[in-house]
């Protein structure tokens, strides 16, 4: 080994012990003990638990079930939904049991020498009103459920073992949709030295932005008397791209602008990050360090021109999304979410909606890196009531104090483009609710004067007259499509967003007839059909949006209700049992894609064909009956064929809204056999061709994961789809089989899902029935590498098997 590289190993062995020295983030995700029940002295050091579960961190404890109608029934009338007569709702928050008491206990390690430093016990969302204590005495409580909180714990911690507990109560009547139960994100725990820079004490902006340089601003808040900060960026490739050193303070807080050449700029079609290194020395030692990823970006909201990001208007192509992650619960998953956001990615979905409720941490690193704009949101209520336990009951003692947190925590993610500070809240009316609008307002803009605050406002004539809309930096419209044109006269910010749109429903593979727009439609089997056609009194299709967003300037996007279907609101069946899921998802429950999936991609996908036909072709009995076909593509035109005779060619016209973004034939005969569809440019000629054809019986089992290889960390997951097709190789969409599954090697089952709403199946138990031909199957590594094997049998049918990996 040469002198020169025997030293730089040197000094990279110590620069990595330096770094282990002054901070270390432990996640606390294995080795808990769990049980639901209130125990009076689970705090204690010496309690025994050696009786309750063993169970990892992230954890949902009522994702297992069972599904019961009389959890959490709820005799109201949703206001949001026009009701003004109270009725039952059975399926409202999920119908799985998250209501009641549980703890969960922890032990972890102090060495001699974290006893001199700073700890820090971070959790990012406990479900909910959670109590802390450590080595028997209570640490702090808080109220939230999805606010990320820490405490530190110095005076706390003794060398040696530490015991953590943590209890936790929901409440019945706290939630309009499923909102799960646990410790449900991530427990980490911080040892840094006693001069440290502060936990969320980087804020990273991009005030200046051209062509050849940008301004990047760093502020870091630390505590320490004397000392100096040096911060150094990196670009994605890990080269140095510029650093700076700074021992002037305000305050507490560093201020440094560091010179960025030839800028890389951050957007949804290039989300480039970079990273910056803060370094905090005293007497040239190095105290404590902090790596922060960041893009750098310009955002702009205009009167007239819109939104536009470095330089170029653009609208929001984005999405609502529950928190929940199907089969898996509210449990954080990296790995569903990753896979989530792929899913909506193809779609050509550009944006990301937290509803009603603060994002993970997760997420937000999943957005910044695949490149998707995001709309953080904060709270479902104020200081009105929507249900009887909810936010309200907190809403005067902790509403700053989780707009404090949600802002330090996520402030440096370029994704985030806007905050929310609430959502269709009763405060809408009076002049109270107008102070409190601009009360929380001040506060976001206090904490980030980089960001705009918006509301999804659903009572807009009251908001009109009241003041509310106007005072807002974006006025969000829920619905209200007939009410677009006075709010932008009414307000004076010079546009509206569609901050929740379309709320249509509808279920997999499930088609009625006849075919006809309508509200509030049910049927005995409590599915809605995937004509999309179908919407609540309150909502409507899509393509009544996509009108505003084409001929309306002024609007700036849309979030459509929702990217996926979730637990809980199972509008329109909350009345029916059985029946605990959405219907509103552009994909379903399991994340299989609707036929609405296909509408939205053949808009907001400009580089990929879509060319998308429904329904399925295997009506028996209904031989000879009006089917009318439907085809989704971004093509005008298009001709339809049954078994080689042409059916005419249709193309988009602005008769209707309909008509404008669908081909529609209302008057095909159903005969089984081939459908097929040429697409057809401007002149005519055919581009593009796709069949669809009458399956036989189910014979054979067909398993398609969305990843081969997973990492053997104890938490990755393939996401198996699993289709049933017939001697031919033709997917059977009505089969309703029964199926089992197994995992051998080295990884379990982890979970499966249909996206059928009614069904009353155990995600974590390995059996379900096929729904619309398909359902999922999850499998979840271990933290052995190896082969993977999962089998998926059923009577009848040819068996599936399909080999995985893990790898470390």
């Amino acid at each position: 080994m040469k002198p020169t590289k025997h030293l730089l190993l040197i000094f990279l062995i110590l620069a990595q012990v330096a770094y282990s020295q002054v901070r270390t983030v432990k996640e606390l995700d294995i080795n808990w003990k769990f049980q639901k029940g209130d125990f009076e002295n689970a705090f204690e050091i010496n309690f025994n638990d050696s009786k309750w579960e063993n169970v990892t961190v992230p954890h949902d404890w009522a994702i297992y079930g069972p599904f019961d109608k009389e959890i959490d029934k709820q005799n109201v009338a949703i206001v949001q939904n026009g009701e003004n007569i109270a009725s039952e709702k059975t399926g409202r928050t999920g119908a799985l049991p998250h209501i009641g008491t549980a703890w969960y206990r922890n032990k972890f390690t102090i060495s001699e020498l974290d006893l001199t430093k700073k700890v820090i016990l971070f959790f990012e969302g406990a479900m909910s009103e959670p109590q802390i204590y450590l080595n028997g005495k209570k640490v702090g409580e808080w109220a939230y459920g999805y606010s990320y909180f820490y405490f530190d714990v110095s005076e706390f911690i003794k060398k040696g073992e530490n015991t953590l507990a943590v209890k936790l109560t929901n409440k019945e009547f706290a939630s309009r949709w499923y909102p799960g139960a646990g410790l449900y994100r991530k427990v980490s725990l911080i040892t840094k030295n006693k001069a440290n820079i502060n936990q969320w004490g980087t804020f990273i902006t991009t005030p200046f932005i051209s062509k050849d340089v940008a301004k990047v601003n760093v502020k870091t808040k630390a505590s320490v008397e004397n000392g100096y900060l040096v911060t150094t960026v990196f670009d994605a490739d890990g080269k140095q791209v510029s650093t700076d050193k700074s021992s002037s303070k305000f305050g507490n807080e560093f201020d440094q602008n560091i010179k960025v050449e030839n800028p890389k700029l951050w957007s949804p079609e290039t989300p480039y990050l970079y990273k910056s290194v803060t370094q905090l020395f005293v007497n040239e030692e190095l105290k404590d360090e902090v790596s922060t990823l960041f893009g750098i970006r310009e955002i702009k909201y205009e009167a007239k021109k819109g939104f536009s990001l470095n330089g170029k208007v653009r609208k929001f192509k984005g999405v609502c999304l529950h928190h929940d992650l199907g089969p898996l619960g509210t449990a954080i998953n990296k790995a569903a979410l990753r896979r989530q956001l792929t899913i909506l990615k193809d779609m050509g979905c550009d944006a990301i909606r937290s509803s009603h409720n603060m994002p993970s941490i997760e997420q937000l690193e999943l957005c910044d890196e695949m490149g998707f704009m995001f709309l953080a949101e904060s709270f479902d209520e104020w200081a009105k009531p929507k249900v009887k336990n909810g936010y309200h009951r907190f809403f005067d003692d902790y509403a700053e104090k989780d707009i404090v947190n949600l802002v330090q925590a996520t402030k440096n993610h370029p994704s985030i483009v806007m905050w929310s500070s609430g959502n269709e809240v009763p405060d809408q009316w009076g002049d109270e609710g107008v102070k409190r609008a601009k009360w929380l307002q001040d506060i976001f803009h206090r904490e980030d004067p980089t960001r705009p605050v918006t509301v999804g406002m659903d009572q807009v004539k009251a908001t009109m007259e009241s003041g509310f809309g106007a005072l807002l930096d974006i006025p969000g419209l829920n619905y209200r499509v007939h009410l677009y044109e006075d709010a932008f006269k009414k307000f004076p910010q010079g546009f509206i967003l569609g901050s929740e749109t379309a709320s249509t429903v509808s279920s997999r593979g499930i088609y009625k007839f006849p075919v006809v727009q309508e509200k509030n439609k049910q049927y005995d089997d409590f599915q809605s059909s995937s004509y999309d056609l179908e919407a609540c009194s309150w909502s409507n299709v899509p393509d009544e949006d996509f009108v505003l967003q084409d001929d309306k300037p002024w609007v700036i996007g849309e979030f459509v209700w929702t990217g996926f279907d979730y637990l809980g609101e199972p509008t329109p069946y909350d009345e029916s049992w059985p029946s605990r899921s959405s219907y509103f998802g552009i994909s379903d429950l399991a994340g299989l894609p609707k036929d609405r999936f296909y509408l939205y991609r053949s808009r907001w996908n400009t580089t990929d064909e879509t060319l998308h036909i429904l329904p399925h072709w295997n009506w028996e009995g209904r031989e000879g009956e009006t089917t009318p076909v439907f085809v989704y593509t971004n093509y005008n035109s298009a001709e339809l064929f049954v078994n080689g005779k042409s059916m005419g060619v249709q193309k988009k016209n602005h008769s209707t809204p309909q008509n404008r973004y669908r081909l529609m034939w209302m008057d095909v005969k159903y005969e089984p056999g081939t459908l097929k569809v040429i697409a057809l440019d401007d002149e005519g000629k055919a581009v593009s061709e796709k069949e669809i054809h009458t399956a036989g019986k189910p014979y054979k089992i067909i398993l398609n994961p969305d990843r081969k290889t997973i990492m053997a960390d104890g938490k990755d997951l393939s996401f198996v789809e699993v289709t049933v097709v017939d001697k031919n190789g033709i997917p059977c969409p009505t089969a309703t089989n029964q199926l089992k599954f197994k995992v051998k090697g080295a990884g379990t089952y982890r979970a499966a899902c249909n996206g059928d709403a009614t069904s009353l199946e155990m995600f974590h138990i390995p059996t379900m029935k096929l729904f619309s031909g398909k359902l999922v199957v999850l499998v979840q590594s271990t933290n052995q590498s190896g082969n993977i094997e999962l089998s998926v049998s059923g009577n009848g049918l040819k068996s599936g098997k399909l080999n995985l990996s893990s790898k470390n």
